[in-house]
Parts: C-alpha cells; structure tokens; sequence
C-alpha cells in the first residue's frame, strides 16, 4: 500500500471508528495504526479542517458533519448506548397526563420507546418515525403536524405545520438538537425545522433538551434559542466545561444520564 493510500485508509478508519464510538483518543490511534501521536495529530488536523470532526484535549469527537453524512442506519446505531441511557434519563422528567411537543432526531425516538412506560400522554410532533412509534399505545393521543416534507430526515416542517403548532401549549417539550454553545446557544443541522424547534420552546411551560456529549460546545448551521430557553439539558457526560458552566450560571439543570 503506497503512502497516499495508508493516509486516506488510516483517516476512513478514524472517522469509522468516530461513527461507532463518539470519540477517539491519540493513544488509541497510535497504538491501533502503528504509528506516531505525531501523524494521527496531523490526521485529526486534516479531518478537523475538512468539518469532520472536533479536536479536544487527547483526541477528537463526532461532527454533525460526519453524522449527517451516514445512511439512516448508521445515524440509529451512532454512539447508541450513550442515546439510550440519555434516552431512559429524559424520559424520567415526564408525567403521566403529561402534554408533550417532540421534535425529530434519534435521540427523541429513542425517548419516545421510553415513553410507552407512561399513561396517558397527549403529543404533538413533526417527526413521522415519532408519531408512528408511539400510535400504537392505548392510552396516548398523538398528532402528527402536517406541512412540507422532508423525506431523508423524516420530519414536516413549513407554514402548515407552524399554523397546526401554534394552536396548542403543552407541559413539556422535547428536543433533539446538533449543537449546544456557550455563546451560539442551541442550534440545529436542518434550517427549515429551527422553527418548529423555535415554537416548541415557546408553547412549552417546561423544555427538555436532550444531546450526547459531542453537540456540547459545538455551534451547528441554524439558530433555535438561546441556552436560557430551555430548562434541563440531559446528557452522557462533560464534553465541554464551558458551556456546561454557562448553562448553570443561567440557573438551568444538565443532567448526566447514568
């Protein structure tokens, strides 16, 4: 294998392992590639620079980049050990009786799974894979926004499904996001759901934002609110200190799933 080739495997197989894992360490690279902390740093700075990944101390996490770029499959199984205990931890803020705004993501339908455990909840969604998942239990009622579709992701969003959203107030709202920011605030991959997102947080008395710890002090393509708006931040473990200090200061809770 010539030095070009071993380059492109040896980063292919960095960004397989990011896919699985969440996150790499440079000790770990090292001794799996047989090679210096020298070239795996020059590796992680190459793919950095490319939005594949976000270099921290030791090593690199996940992009949404990187995510975005999986098939559905891939996106389900990404890091999911960490989503379902975060997934088990949200779900244990909700109530039965609870009214619920679910936006889409897998973290929300690993949630929704979650929610079957409860009685009688009333929920509104954009996401199609949400509504679908939770149809089935007796004693829920569920609404599904109508609107534009985006196929790919699975979600409606547009005027219509803004229009539907804005007759109801609910207890709670859940959000899967792609970026958490000290400054940025909340932010998310998809611009045309970071209005439903946006009214969801303002039709909800209480909000839920639920994130493995690679969206942390990460700024993803569009806005949704300031990290004021939403009232629990449930997550896997401390990624970036500094938001997660800038999201106590402002009062608000993060919740380290077990």
């Amino acid at each position: 294998m010539d030095h070009e080739l071993k380059i492109d495997f040896r980063r292919q197989r960095i960004l397989e392992l990011l896919a699985q894992e969440g996150q790499v360490k440079v000790t770990q690279l090292s001794e799996l590639f047989h090679t210096t902390p020298v070239t795996i740093r020059s590796d992680l700075a190459a793919l950095e620079k490319d939005g594949y990944l976000k270099r921290v101390t030791g090593g690199a996490v996940q992009t949404v980049r990187n995510f975005y770029t999986m098939d559905a499959q891939q996106r389900k199984s990404y890091n999911l050990e960490a989503k379902t205990a975060i997934a088990k931890t949200a779900a244990q803020l909700i109530e039965d009786g609870d009214t619920l705004l679910i936006n889409s993501g897998t973290t929300t339908l690993l949630i929704a799974t979650e929610l079957k455990k409860r009685n009688s909840l009333n929920i509104v969604t954009n996401s199609m894979a949400v509504a679908v998942e939770l149809a089935s239990c007796p004693t829920f009622r569920v609404l599904l926004l109508g609107g534009e579709v985006n196929a790919q992701y699975s979600f409606s969003y547009g005027n219509t499904a803004l229009e539907q959203l804005g007759r109801y107030k609910a207890d709670k709202a859940i959000l899967s996001i792609d970026g958490i920011h000290s400054q940025a605030g909340i932010t998310t991959y998809h611009a045309e759901e970071s209005p439903i997102c946006r009214m969801m947080l303002e039709r909800s008395h209480e909000t839920i934002v639920a994130a493995d710890f690679s969206k942390f002090g990460f700024e993803s393509f569009s806005n949704i609110a300031d990290l004021q708006r939403a009232d629990y931040y449930v997550t896997n473990k401390i990624a970036d200190a500094d938001t997660v200090a800038a999201i106590e200061e402002l009062g608000k809770k993060v919740i380290f799933a077990d």
